[in-house]
């Protein structure tokens, strides 16, 4: 068992599961009431996209007179004035709001370094933008999603082993994402998956939030299997690629992607620091701005999705860098009846196997350790806390039928009588 820790590691509360009571602890949370899974960065990894680590590094490689200036206006607090080693440690979405702050206040105030600040923020989102694209033939050509990229095999098993797992009455599962990519719209439309987002419309789809609260289900159907799960409800925290703000109509809209890619490709290949930015960005004072928009009752969706009875939430690829969101996962944890799974490579075991750390040391995930609480359960080690990991550690789908178990039942008691 010893040897097994050191190669696997999961652990609940003050115990460590082997690989097998994990799975079983899996399969026996999927079947709960409410089922979500939570998307960061490092869970679009595997289809082609980049951390923010490495976002980071590739802007300061490529605009290395951009990365010494944003260092000379004090930007880039805490940071070592040389080297390489520091960069890693720059949170680029916080960069990215002290910017848009400045921005507004240089503005006004007629700073001279203005246009060197747009230009920066320029570099910044053509550098996230590229990593968010993924493929740009999946963007030119949609029958290629139909194909079923092998990119995004390990987001379909996910779709697939999820989905499944819901019984007669209970609701669809939720995918809660930071990311701005399509990775999940495109592995649910390779698999003819409904995906609810929030939006509605067929040529014009608008942000209706009251799309969560409805549903799918089959006309044809009678009896329990009229309960069964046709969709996903999929809720992107941070906005996305296809989304389009109105000022006119004050709401939001999502675009094909065919009609958004040809504002992407516009903004990507521009010159002009000062042109438009083709999609929504949660930057500066976010979660003030938002209130009573989309990213503010998407936010509200996942408080109430925490809030619920009977609760699992699985993290995979989230760095827990996020302060609000980091506030609202720890707060949830009064509910009694919520679980949580969270993978991190970053844990490890350290003192012959009794205590769990992370090499990052990340606060809010060693608060989390330190509660050794049963409503929390670690995966970590490297690649077995990876999101290709992960959905592999799922049940796969199996077909159950109460009355074709009794049926069984019955014929082994016969046949035992005689």
């Amino acid at each position: 068992m010893e040897e097994e820790t050191k190669e696997y590691l999961a652990k609940r509360g003050c115990r460590f599961l082997n690989e097998q009571e994990l799975k079983a602890h899996l399969a026996a949370l999927l079947r709960l009431e409410n089922i979500g899974v939570f998307l960061g960065n490092g869970a679009s990894t595997v289809a082609g996209s980049k951390l923010f680590g490495k976002i980071w590094e590739d802007f300061v490689q490529n605009y290395p007179g951009e990365y010494s200036w944003l260092q000379e206006q004090n930007f880039l607090p805490g940071m070592e004035s040389s080297g390489n080693d520091s960069n890693s440690y720059v949170n680029v979405e916080d960069l990215l709001d002290n910017i848009e702050i400045a921005l507004k206040e240089w503005q006004r105030a007629r700073n001279p370094e203005l246009d060197n600040l747009k230009r920066v923020r320029y570099f910044l989102y053509k550098k996230i933008i590229k990593a968010a694209i993924l493929k740009e033939e999946w963007w030119e050509n949609p029958e290629k999603i139909l194909e079923g990229p092998p990119e995004l095999s390990c987001h379909r098993i996910l779709l697939q082993r999820l989905v499944p797992s819901r019984q007669p009455g209970q609701t669809p599962p939720w995918i809660f994402t930071t990311n701005y990519d399509l990775v999940i719209e495109w592995a649910a439309e390779s698999i003819n998956l409904k995906v609810t987002d929030g939006f509605e419309g067929l040529h014009c789809r608008s942000f209706s939030p009251h799309s969560f609260d409805l549903g799918y289900r089959n006309m044809l159907a009678k009896g329990e299997a009229k309960f069964g799960i046709y969709n996903i409800y999929l809720v992107k925290l941070h906005g996305s690629l296809t989304w389009q703000e109105s000022k006119e109509y004050d709401t939001y809209f999502e675009l094909s992607a065919q009609t958004a890619w040809e504002k992407i490709k516009s903004f990507l290949e521009s010159e002009d620091s000062d042109v438009s930015l083709p999609i929504i960005f949660p930057f500066a004072a976010k979660y003030m701005q938002t209130i009573g928009f989309v990213l503010g009752e998407l936010f509200r969706r996942f408080t109430e999705f925490l809030a619920r009875p009977q609760t699992c939430l699985i993290i995979c690829g989230f760095s827990f860098s996020d302060k609000h969101l980091n506030q609202l996962i720890f707060r949830a944890l009064q509910n009694p009846t919520l679980h949580l799974i969270i993978c991190d490579p970053e844990a490890e075991i350290i003192n012959n196997g009794t205590e769990l750390i992370f090499k990052t040391n990340n606060k809010w995930l060693n608060k989390l350790a330190q509660l050794n609480s049963q409503q929390i359960t670690f995966i970590g080690n490297g690649h077995n806390a990876y999101f290709k990991s992960l959905v592999h550690y799922l049940p796969e789908p199996a077909l159950y039928d109460e009355k074709l178990e009794e049926i069984k039942k019955f014929l082994k008691e016969i046949s035992s009588e005689r």
